[in-house]
């Protein structure tokens, strides 16, 4: 817990960065900052737990990421950063790397040539070629979803929906009022099944849960149950 505390106060004190095609970030564990993205490059320094760093961007699939460290600049493995996302420390990974700001960019000899000119294994360039091009991030398995919440007379009822690229779809919807809630939960498989789930619960009382599908070559199954939740 304490790591935590500290890996997140480190990024509230590095606030955003000036640099537009930068981001705040922090090293949440001991970490070697390397001249290229894999570990067969030579190590420029390490980079200390909780430490201020910035990320300047990833390779095409945000496995490793060009930062700067104090004087130092190399590449890290996504997993050893932490940025703030949505007000929460997290630690860098393709789905979210967007929308902190965080841009592909590419690695060749001439970032090579720009920071590691002084270092003793400059010349060896061609000892360390650049890895294979990464493949671009698979495209999100939810092609759309949809959520709404209307409140009016101690009454809110919710309703979501969402469809996955395979063609399925769920869609839900709860409503609440004077301390039961019931939610209905209906989904459609690419391949024809089908199933409804509607589950009530009232404050002090418990719930009950009712199942029902229907399977793609007409098979069917219905179940119920009771349960605590208070």
């Amino acid at each position: 817990m304490l790591k935590k505390l500290l890996v997140a106060g480190a990024l509230i004190l590095a606030g955003t960065s000036a640099a537009g095609a930068a981001t705040a970030s922090v090293a949440v564990a001991n970490v070697n900052l390397r001249a290229g993205p894999s570990t067969a490059y030579p190590v420029v320094t390490v980079v200390p737990t909780g430490a201020a760093i910035t990320t300047f961007g990833c390779v095409s699939g945000y496995t490793w990421c060009d930062i700067g460290f104090g004087p130092h600049r190399g590449w890290v493995a996504a997993s050893y950063i932490q940025v703030v996302y949505r007000g929460a420390p997290v630690v860098l990974a393709a789905p979210i790397a967007p929308s902190v700001g965080v841009v592909v960019v590419p690695f060749n000899q001439a970032y090579w040539n720009r920071y590691y000119a002084a270092y003793p294994w400059y010349g060896t360039w061609a000892a360390y070629p650049p890895p294979p091009a990464y493949g671009p991030y698979p495209p999100p398995r939810v092609t759309s979803h949809s959520r709404d919440v209307n409140c009016a007379n101690g009454t809110c009822t919710a309703t979501r929906s969402t469809s996955g690229v395979y063609g399925g779809s769920t869609s839900q919807t709860r409503t609440c009022s004077d301390g039961t809630c019931t939610a209905t939960r209906d989904t459609t498989g690419p391949y024809g099944g089908s199933a409804t789930r509607t589950r009530s619960c009232t404050a002090g009382q418990g719930c009950t849960a009712n199942r029902n599908a229907v399977g793609p070559g007409g098979a069917t199954y219905s179940g119920s149950r009771s349960f605590q939740r208070w």
